[in-house]
């Protein structure tokens, strides 16, 4: 066998070990939600009291409910961003040649990771503050139709701001995005993930937000929020979903509030 086919045949290797990596963590975080999510119905299956439930979270408690944010933003996130990291690993490979690929691609995703983690800890704060002023369910939905309504609203409206439309630019064009941010090195693959993630989290973060209406630990909300996100960023009909949930979820709120 000739170099160029050794080569050829070791860059190949490298992008299904990167292919099978995202599978893998996107899988593990599932896995994790799910088995969470049954607990947690088995556990509220059981009479609990609602003083029970606003009693002061442990750092324990803190400390699991971040987990479980964390979790959920990487099993939800990774299938949108992989179609980037794939492109940057198949970039530093034609720019670097033999270089092996890993470390630089695992930077790139460890910084996009850091910024959900961010948006991780925030949810958890927002998550602790609901749940003491008794607008959250042990089941962690909104308890209040009027929260409900105007959570929905903003999102929908959000859906339809400059903010929205220029960071859904960015995650939809990944080429522009590297190559207009390019660093080299591992470094430079860290920061570009942060200044990414940045962008995806401008994107992205009044859906998450959506959780809190239709349950932090609602599985399907959890799959249809993943799905519409994935399929806003990759898809040639992006923009028109884009508007379309913005309608939906404004009507839906304004009908949610109307009806009260």
């Amino acid at each position: 066998m000739t170099s160029s086919k050794l080569v050829e045949q070791f860059l190949k290797h490298q992008r299904l070990a990167i292919i099978a990596s995202l599978i893998g963590v996107t899988a593990i975080a599932w896995c994790y939600l799910i088995i969470l999510a049954v607990g947690m119905n088995e556990m509220m299956a059981a009479p609990i009291s609602d003083m029970a439930h606003l009693k002061p979270w442990t750092t324990v408690d803190a400390a699991l409910m971040f987990l479980m944010w964390t979790v959920m933003m990487i099993g939800m996130m990774v299938p949108s961003v992989s179609p980037t990291i794939l492109l940057y690993a198949r970039v530093f490979q034609k720019r670097a040649k033999n270089e092996r690929v890993f470390v630089p691609t695992g930077a790139f995703l460890g910084g996009y990771l850091t910024i959900w983690t961010g948006f991780s800890a925030v949810a958890t704060l927002l998550q602790w503050g609901l749940e003491q002023a008794a607008l959250l369910s042990p089941m962690m939905v909104s308890t209040s139709p009027l929260l409900g309504g105007l959570i929905l609203i903003a999102a929908g409206i959000y859906q339809l701001t400059p903010y929205k439309s220029a960071c859904l630019q960015h995650c939809r064009s990944p080429v522009d995005f590297l190559s207009n941010n390019w660093r080299s090195g591992t470094w430079g693959a860290l920061i570009m993930g942060l200044e990414h993630g940045i962008y995806c989290l401008g994107c992205c973060w009044a859906l998450m937000v959506l959780l809190f209406v239709v349950g932090v630990m609602n599985l399907l909300g959890i799959a249809a929020i993943a799905i519409f996100v994935l399929l806003e960023k990759v898809t040639r009909f992006g923009k028109l979903i884009n508007r379309i949930g913005a309608l939906l979820l404004t009507l839906l709120g304004i009908t949610i509030m109307a009806t009260a």
